[in-house]
């Protein structure tokens, strides 16, 4: 029975497997504040990244701050400070990422403030709520499910050794295929059970979304200057995107910023991409750091976008699979998951994007 001991190795490498993913699946599904749907009344700001990701919340920001004169953005794209009180917290991070100055390009603004702090924490929130889930574990529960593939595939090699290694002498047990099938069965079993939708926008979030965008304007109860207009602008942008919200925002200097500015993040992100694939394995990770504000190293959890209802991407706020959604990606106007008619995305771009909230505009 020499052959049965042949396979304590592999037994117990698919058993860290399993118990690896086991872990990971349970860490990715897992809502710690569990509040129901909130219907209408889910804040403008949540709205925008649960629908759009962290692009569309810079997007709705920059508009609102427009929309009261706290802004101003010039023809060529660059964005000036008029008001320095800032109404939230991302108005905050938006402010620092100005910096002194006064000014700063609309592209590598949106860029910075995607990435902030104050952003990532919108989406922290609504993944506790069991409105979305979190790219970084997602990625963590696809890593173990690979770890796991290459476990079964340890017990087919084991399996193949002890028939290699099978002299036939007699009076000694023929090497039995029951061990290692059972062995890839449990493997099989646990993989089929451990299958997650990787989409960036869990069912409950596209219910919630669906509740929203009824065909009729929303307007945010949450997230608004007090005594504000435009209430019904913002919960369009926030719903549906810049393009969607094109005809009532009634400035086309604007949006064809913020359109340029989107897809200047997602040219930047290209060929920063085409370097880094055509470079080393050393210096890839460098490339992709270097890329500018693009670039989807960061250490942010949700740079990528959960575009149609959430399909997975490796973008920093982006449908595609770069940082910075593009008009076309994300950016149009939405349907009943809050999508656009063009999305698909999450961050995958490495443990420091998300793979995949739309930053569509």
């Amino acid at each position: 029975m020499w052959y049965d001991a042949y396979y304590l190795v592999p037994a117990a490498l698919l058993i860290a497997a399993i118990v690896h993913v086991f872990v990971a699946r349970r860490r990715a599904v897992r809502v710690d504040n569990p509040l129901g749907l909130p219907g209408r009344g889910l804040p403008l700001l949540s709205t925008a990244f649960l629908s759009g990701g962290p692009g569309r919340v810079f997007d709705t920001v920059l508009v609102r701050m427009h929309l009261a004169e706290r802004v101003l953005v010039s023809r060529d794209g660059t964005v000036t400070l008029t008001h320095h009180r800032p109404h939230d917290a991302v108005e905050q991070a938006l402010m620092d990422a100005v910096g002194t100055g006064g000014s700063r390009p609309l592209a590598a603004l949106r860029a910075e403030v995607m990435r902030s702090a104050a952003v990532q924490a919108i989406g922290d929130e609504l993944a506790a709520r069991g409105l979305m889930r979190r790219p970084d574990l997602l990625r963590a529960l696809g890593r173990a499910r690979r770890w796991l593939w290459l476990a079964m595939l340890g017990v087919v090699v084991f399996a193949v050794l002890s028939f290699l290694l099978d002299d036939g002498r007699p009076g000694y047990d023929r090497p039995s295929l029951a061990t290692p099938v059972v062995m890839l069965i449990v493997g099989l079993g646990m993989l089929s059970a451990s299958g997650v939708d990787k989409a960036r926008v869990t069912p409950a979030g596209r219910r919630q979304l669906s509740l929203m965008d009824t065909g009729r304007p929303w307007t945010p109860s949450h997230g608004l200057y007090p005594a504000a207009a435009g209430g019904a602008l913002l919960g369009a942008l926030a719903l549906g995107g810049i393009v969607a919200a094109g005809a009532d925002l009634d400035n086309e200097e604007l949006q064809q910023s913020l359109l340029g500015a989107a897809a200047q993040q997602d040219a930047m992100t290209a060929v920063g991409r085409g370097s880094s694939f055509s470079s080393g394995s050393s210096s890839s990770s460098s490339s992709s750091s270097s890329s500018g504000g693009s670039s989807c190293s960061t250490s942010s959890s949700w740079c990528g976008s959960s575009s149609d209802g959430g399909s997975s991407s490796s973008s920093c706020g982006s449908s595609s699979s770069s940082c910075g959604s593009s008009s076309s990606s994300c950016g149009s106007s939405s349907s009943s998951c809050g999508s656009s008619s063009s999305c698909g995305s999450s961050s995958s771009c490495g443990s420091s994007c998300g793979g995949g909230g739309c930053g569509g505009s």
